[in-house]
């Protein structure tokens, strides 16, 4: 996903439709308060793409659009439709930029479209709109000659609730493919609401299959479990049941290892389920989505993560990491040199009627490149907060109390 960026971490891949770069952020983190919106914002992402995926092949003839959830407390947003769009930039060595989005309602696909920018000047791959009736396949316009292939047979086989990008890859179109690639090894999103099992059977999985890990990886996977200062001292497996197992150094000198779910913390099992992903990703170049990425994991560890992504010699293929977190200390000088920038930090706030509104800490009034971006955040400067004053619960816990007493 691209945006504008600063120079410090900025990677300009490409050109924007005014020749200047498109930059792509490493890392973006998403603030804000309790239920406030963080998570639905990788969730809209993940629907997205499981709709590129799936819009075709899973949903049916009379299903509609599948899995939609518009916003649950105004009964009037079930008749709007939920709009998606992402830009992207493509290719290594002469990388193009993208814009591909869709709306959707219950019942089909309202409009979807492709921009592509090569050389930074816009062609317009496809556009399409919905017909007057729910069985109307639409309008579909392919002005100038930037698409190739046998458009006209793909649109033959585009239902009104399926998007065209993900019939025109089924149907292997060379240039559409690409696109759609994207979707499938990208947005992988790790949470921390699973059971631990679950939690880590991706790091289990990809350190166990000899057709995933190599030397390398395996040596990338070691560093991270040891350097993390969590006293493990190295990585084994079971000769009888071939688990993986983690070492620690013993009080007479030798290495022990420990029941992974019995004894390990909960800080060595979070590390350890997201050096999977967190290695995946950084291996294929992919867009990471964490949700709540300090859970069970140290500020100073976290912050890491953040700079592991942001580096380009440990990052080289562009890897990007969107989380979201309540840790503010990632804003301040509490972590040493804070690893964010203000492009890099974003911010949910809901309004009273529950909508959540999204937006850069650079839109926020005042906020100035000197700021302490942690004290003025935890102080309500530029939103994202709970809406606590100090003592606040405890006072309001007193009255009831009081009032019990004197109603009973």
């Amino acid at each position: 996903m691209a945006t504008e960026f600063n120079e410090k971490t900025a990677r300009e891949t490409g050109l924007r439709s005014d020749g200047k770069p498109v930059s792509l952020l490493p890392t973006v983190g998403i603030f804000g308060a309790n239920a406030s919106g963080k998570s639905n914002v990788l969730s809209a992402l993940r629907f997205m793409r499981k709709a590129v995926r799936e819009s075709f092949a899973e949903w049916g003839q009379d299903s509609g659009v599948v899995g939609r959830e518009p916003f649950a407390l105004d009964p009037a947003a079930r008749e709007e439709t939920s709009l998606f769009e992402v830009e992207l930039l493509l290719g290594r060595r002469n990388p193009v930029r993208f814009t591909y989005g869709f709306e959707l309602s219950d019942e089909r696909v309202e409009a979807e479209w492709l921009h592509a920018y090569p050389s930074g000047r816009r062609q317009v791959w496809f556009d399409r709109e919905a017909g007057r009736s729910k069985e109307d396949g639409g309008e579909f316009h392919f002005p100038g000659t930037g698409l190739k292939g046998a458009k006209d047979t793909h649109v033959s086989f585009t239902r009104p609730n399926a998007l065209f990008l993900t019939v025109a890859a089924a149907l292997n179109h060379e240039q559409l493919t690409p696109v759609h690639r994207w979707f499938l090894d990208n947005l992988w999103l790790v949470t921390s609401g699973a059971d631990v099992a679950a939690r880590t059977q991706w790091t289990r999985d990809l350190m166990s299959d000899p057709k995933r890990v190599d030397h390398s990886l395996r040596e990338r996977f070691n560093t991270l479990l040891k350097t993390a200062d969590l006293g493990i001292s190295a990585v084994t497996t079971d000769p009888d049941t071939g688990d993986l197992q983690l070492l620690h150094h013993a009080p007479d000198g030798s290495e022990q290892p420990l029941d992974f779910l019995r004894q390990e913390s909960l800080g060595t099992q979070a590390w350890f389920a997201f050096l999977g992903p967190l290695l995946t990703t950084l291996k294929q170049g992919g867009t990471l989505l964490a949700d709540e990425l300090d859970s069970s994991l140290h500020p100073l560890l976290a912050a890491e993560v953040i700079r592991l992504f942001q580096d380009r010699e440990a990052n080289p293929d562009g890897a990007q990491l969107i989380f979201t977190t309540h840790d503010a200390t990632l804003l301040g000088p509490s972590v040493a040199e804070r690893p964010l920038d203000r492009d890099q930090v974003w911010l949910t706030l809901k309004d009273g009627t529950g909508q959540t509104s999204l937006y850069p800490l650079t839109a926020a009034r005042k906020a100035r490149k000197d700021d302490n971006l942690e004290r003025r955040y935890l102080h309500g400067h530029y939103g994202g907060t709970p809406r606590l004053g100090s003592g606040d619960i405890a006072r309001e816990i007193a009255l009831l109390e009081e009032g019990l007493k004197a109603t009973a």
